[in-house]
């Protein structure tokens, strides 16, 4: 596959539908870690999605490619010292072309300053990934972590690494 061309941009709330799809594929593709099911109308939890768009304190992106909605990314603690990327997803088939490192980096330099992300440890794609995302970023001054899932004793901590990202985005 040739390189896609990868665009990302803040989504608003006409963009609901596309979020809401992309959602959908990313929690499928996390609940071969961590077990969840879909509730009875055949959807996963979205009120994260919905604070995305809705609260100022997060920011919902889709990230594009060759102008088709390919991925997302949802940041938290806008309001905070350090940012929190809550979730990223890009689908399988733009994944392995530098969409997904091209993406990030877009919506890093958006907040730059003190950034976390967490992901699970047996998701063995993922830790290559925001290793890699941390060390492009801040070559060796980033840190990992395990840290307890709040509220869920049964599940296996989550891996949070923390970097510093300085570079502001392109006018």
């Amino acid at each position: 596959m040739s390189q896609l061309e990868v665009a990302v941009r803040r989504a608003g709330p006409h963009e609901m539908g596309i979020l809401e799809r992309l959602w959908l594929m990313f929690r499928h593709d996390l609940s071969e870690f961590r077990g969840v099911l879909p509730g009875p109308d055949g959807s996963f939890r979205s009120d994260r999605l919905r604070a995305a768009v809705e609260d100022p304190a997060w920011a919902a992106y889709l990230v594009w490619a060759d102008d088709r909605p390919v991925g997302l990314a949802l940041v938290r603690a806008l309001d905070q010292p350090v940012r929190v990327l809550n979730g990223f997803f890009v689908v399988r088939g733009a994944r392995r072309t530098g969409t997904g490192s091209r993406a990030v980096l877009q919506v890093l330099a958006n907040h730059p300053g003190p950034w976390e992300v967490a992901f699970q440890a047996d998701n063995a794609a993922a830790v290559q990934f925001w290793r890699r995302v941390a060390s492009a970023t801040s070559g060796d001054a980033w840190t990992e972590e395990r840290r307890a899932v709040p509220g869920r004793p049964d599940l296996p901590p989550d891996v949070w690494i923390s970097f510093s990202h300085q570079q502001t985005a392109a006018p």
